[in-house]
């Protein structure tokens, strides 16, 4: 199996160690999605209501200056554990709230400046999250959408597409030309962001598939803070997509 997901690799729950002990479970991995997605929740509240504070109380007060390095250091360092995370899988119980609590900083900060823009977006972002999560994963149970292989490659394809025009997004910014469209407010603009949604909202339906997995696998107990570590990736993203798809609707 195969997931866009790349915390939930082809190899995932086959290299884990047999389980000698407590063994992964369904209702321990939601648990334990819970307390990341509290830990991500109450972190981005913290920082958006520091750097919105200090704006109020000061007329020349600049949140990049203040927040940008934290807000840039926390996404390095959360880019970085989650890459011993996906190495290290037995360590997920340690730092999968480290993760949760660095992406909380970047979230809330995102958030914050994004809300200044729009008033409302990010709860709107927020509820058309949670509201996909929902819906995907009654789709999944139900039948409706299945995880079969030609589904996987597609769907793996689509991520890695999407990753490659990101990272050349990235280089072209150093050279001072963008990709137009990537942030352009037009309907090339839009019709991308809700490609790049849709892409990450169906990566959930992967999730869910290498989760149930695991559990039919007999996956030790720690893979329950792998999965639900893997989980909050595809929701962070999809979050940070739905806020960009609405700046672009809203600035039109």
């Amino acid at each position: 199996m195969a997931s866009g997901n790349p915390a939930l690799t082809q190899k995932t729950f086959v290299n884990a160690p047999a389980a000698t002990g407590a063994r992964m479970t369904i209702n321990g991995t939601v648990h334990k999605t819970a307390v990341l997605l509290l830990l991500t929740v109450v972190t981005a509240f913290f920082t958006w209501r520091s750097a919105l504070s200090m704006l109020y109380t000061s007329s020349t007060y600049d949140p990049m200056a203040v927040f940008g390095p934290w807000v840039l250091g926390s996404a390095i360092v959360a880019f970085m554990v989650a890459l011993v995370v996906i190495f290290k899988k037995t360590w997920a119980p340690y730092l999968a709230p480290v993760y949760a609590i660095l992406e909380g900083v970047v979230i809330g900060f995102v958030s914050m400046t994004m809300e200044i823009q729009f008033p409302g977006i990010a709860l709107q972002a927020a509820g058309l999250t949670f509201g996909t999560l929902a819906g995907m994963l009654m789709a999944y149970r139900s039948g409706l959408i299945r995880a079969t292989e030609n589904f996987k490659l597609g769907v793996v394809a689509a991520t890695g597409g999407i990753v490659v025009v990101y990272l050349a997004d990235l280089v072209m910014r150093m050279f001072g030309m963008p990709i137009g469209f990537i942030h352009d407010n037009g309907w090339l603009g839009i019709g991308f962001s809700l490609l790049v949604v849709g892409i990450a909202a169906l990566n959930l339906v992967l999730d869910f598939d290498f989760i149930e997995t695991g559990v039919e696998r007999g996956a030790p107990a720690y893979m329950e803070w792998y999965g639900a570590f893997g989980l909050l990736v595809t929701l962070i993203w999809l979050y940070l997509e739905i806020l960009r798809l609405l700046s672009k609707v809203r600035s039109r």
